[in-house]
């Protein structure tokens, strides 16, 4: 398979066609079958650190590549203006390596973008009560904000 039609949906279908590429932006999920054609579902899920999707106003890209790398076809390919660009294989240490490489970098991100209990009790405690009286009213808005 060489082309994909992308479709925007709510739902992600109970039976995925071949050759469709289903969006769901509510979800910020994608999904599809394999391209090699052995019928497995793939599911890209959207997010800062796993894939990102492209809309041109007419057709899908999404990057990084797709590695089915649990599946037995061990599909690579990439999905580039709602084309599928074929990739070569990768041995199990490319694979490994990759696998390590994007778990640091979740790391990195989520440790960046959330509050450590830590940091959370760095934050409440640096300014005495005795100071501010509403000292106890900020610290329920900024965990509010912080945790959800």
């Amino acid at each position: 398979m060489n082309k994909l039609t992308h479709q925007f949906v709510e739902h992600l279908p109970d039976q995925l066609e071949e050759g469709a590429l289903y969006i769901s932006i509510k979800f910020a999920t994608v999904a599809h079958l394999c391209c090699c054609g052995c019928g497995n579902e793939v599911i890209t899920p959207l997010s800062p650190t796993d894939w990102k999707l492209t809309y041109d106003g007419k057709s899908i890209s999404l990057d990084p590549s797709i590695g089915s790398w649990s599946l037995d076809c061990r599909s690579h390919y990439w999905i580039k203006h709602d084309k599928v660009k074929w990739a070569g294989s990768w041995s199990k240490q490319e694979i490994e390596e990759c696998h390590v490489r994007e778990a640091e970098q979740k790391a990195v991100y989520y440790e960046e973008e959330q509050p450590t209990v830590e940091q959370t009790e760095t934050k409440i405690s640096v300014t005495p009560e005795r100071e501010r009286p509403e000292l106890l009213g900020r610290i329920k808005h900024a965990l509010r904000s912080w945790f959800s």
